[in-house]
């Protein structure tokens, strides 16, 4: 009898999970060194303004999209883990994506358990959606964004793809090797531009087939109507908290640049500002 399997490591994933979840709210409760991130306490923070309706900003710290606020108005309202139970079952949905995937390139049951167990049963993994970290929302738009082009349907991975940056700007990183994936070999796509005589230049005008069009537009555009309506919601403060604040930002202890040590020795010095920047 098999005794890793698929079903066995989501079994033992979730279990992990709520104990993780359930000692943790024990801790916060008992014990002087809290379990619970401190950006929990932020988002739940601004999910009470949300509520009120006022602006997320009102809680200083609060750097993301106010759809997280939104999304975590439940804290309030029901009860203060709501937010940490989605994040744990978008932690699950990463793990059934990362299943998903390898079954569709025809990987054995024994091997898409052992690589899905490195996600679900990793301790570390489920110490970060556990303790209030928001990250599992974004991976999981990342890697549902990975399955939908693997099966080819485009335009819903696209609109996730927008999703994903407006959440988080760093998964834009992985708009080049999506680009590629969409290829005319990979999907058997023709040119949106027709060939021209130039070699180099033919070269660069098919690189645009119908796929890549789709991917980028609906995309751009799914990222843009989101901003514009955050925008209009909260005006210059929400561009200057979630985008412009990470340009500027001086901070040496989430830095693993090797500028760390002079931006925190310089922290309040003019310098500082430009050490920030090259970090």
């Amino acid at each position: 009898m098999q005794v890793l399997t698929v079903g066995t490591v989501f079994t033992g994933g979730v279990l992990l999970r709520i104990l993780m979840l359930v000692y943790g709210l024990w801790q916060d409760a008992h014990m002087t060194v809290k379990y619970t991130d401190i950006d929990y306490h932020v988002f739940t923070d601004a999910a009470r303004s949300v509520w009120m309706g006022k602006s997320p900003y009102e809680r200083s710290t609060y750097r993301y999209t106010p759809l997280l606020a939104w999304l975590l108005t439940p804290n309030i309202w029901l009860h203060p883990a709501f937010g940490k139970c989605v994040f744990i079952a978008c932690d699950c949905l990463v793990g059934w994506l990362i299943v998903r995937i390898l079954a569709a390139r025809k990987l054995s049951n024994y091997k898409r358990a052992v690589y899905s167990a490195l996600w679900m049963l990793n301790p570390y993994v489920a110490n970060i959606s556990t303790r209030g970290s928001a990250e599992s929302v974004v991976c999981a738009c990342v890697m549902a964004v990975l399955y939908e082009v693997q099966q080819k349907r485009i335009a819903r991975g696209s609109v996730l793809f927008g999703l994903a940056v407006h959440l988080k700007i760093y998964p834009i990183i992985y708009a080049v090797p999506l680009l590629v994936v969409l290829s005319n070999t990979n999907f058997g796509s023709t040119a949106y531009i027709q060939p021209v005589s130039h070699l180099l230049l033919n070269r660069v005008v098919t690189w645009f087939n119908v796929h890549r069009f789709v991917f980028f537009v609906v995309s751009a555009s799914v990222f843009f109507a989101l901003n514009i309506a955050m925008y209009a919601l909260y005006g210059m403060e929400f561009i200057d908290e979630t985008y412009v604040y990470h340009v500027s930002r001086k901070d040496h202890r989430h830095n693993y640049s090797m500028w760390f040590l002079p931006i925190y020795l310089q922290f309040y010095s003019p310098t500082s500002l430009f050490l920030g920047l090259v970090s």
